[in-house]
């Protein structure tokens, strides 16, 4: 075999194992899925509107640390995702979902609406109101999120506050791989604007194109 076609073998070569472990790093940095968990709405509120801390009908804004969650859903890409439908919900300021299965014994919130939705606008960004999230029985403070992509499957994962010492023992939050849990972390930082006194940003990357 001549040097030439030799050179162009281990060039080859060299393309395929660095695309290769493109691939490899890239799948890294897709947001990873989680359960749903038992309590998804069993029925959705009538009010689900991307404000969880005001309900409908209700004087009283919900307890707990008022906050504004954002950040931009985006493809494998990096390209944004316009028009697509987001869901949260979680716990109320007292640990109580609204769903008949919860087995807590704290009053419910009537002030937290508990889940909501939106749609991520042409630049891919989304928006919820809600409240910094609390422990309950058995897990660490989280928010559920799904993403319904038209024609994909939904996409459901949980958020997670970053540097919260609860987090090491659950269950759920250290079944995700070391290197992908940074991407369901989040700081929750002073806000800045009125109304919400903290804020938090949390992108979410989809392996879809």
């Amino acid at each position: 075999m001549d040097k030439s076609r030799r050179r162009l073998i281990k060039s080859t070569a060299g393309l395929v194992t660095t695309l290769a472990a493109h691939s490899l790093g890239a799948s890294t940095l897709f947001t990873p899925r989680q359960t749903a968990g038992p309590f998804y709405p069993a029925k959705l509120p009538l009010d689900d509107d991307n404000d969880l801390t005001r309900v409908r009908g209700q004087e009283q804004s919900a307890r707990g640390e008022i906050s504004d969650l954002h950040g931009t859903l985006l493809d494998r890409n990096g390209h944004p995702l316009a028009g697509v439908r987001i869901e949260i919900w979680q716990c109320d300021a007292n640990g109580r979902y609204r769903h008949p299965r919860d087995p807590g014994r704290q009053p419910i919130d009537p002030g937290f609406q508990g889940f909501g939705h939106t749609f991520s606008d042409a630049d891919g960004n989304y928006r919820f109101r809600t409240i910094r999230p609390v422990a309950y029985p058995g897990r660490t403070p989280h928010i559920h999120v799904a993403v319904r992509p038209p024609g994909e499957e939904p996409f459901v994962t949980q958020f997670y506050i970053a540097g919260e010492e609860r987090n090491a023992g659950d269950f759920l939050f250290q079944r995700i791989p070391a290197e992908q849990r940074p991407l369901v972390l989040m700081d929750f930082l002073p806000g800045t604007e009125a109304g919400s006194p903290l804020q938090a940003k949390r992108d979410i990357i989809l392996g879809i194109s």
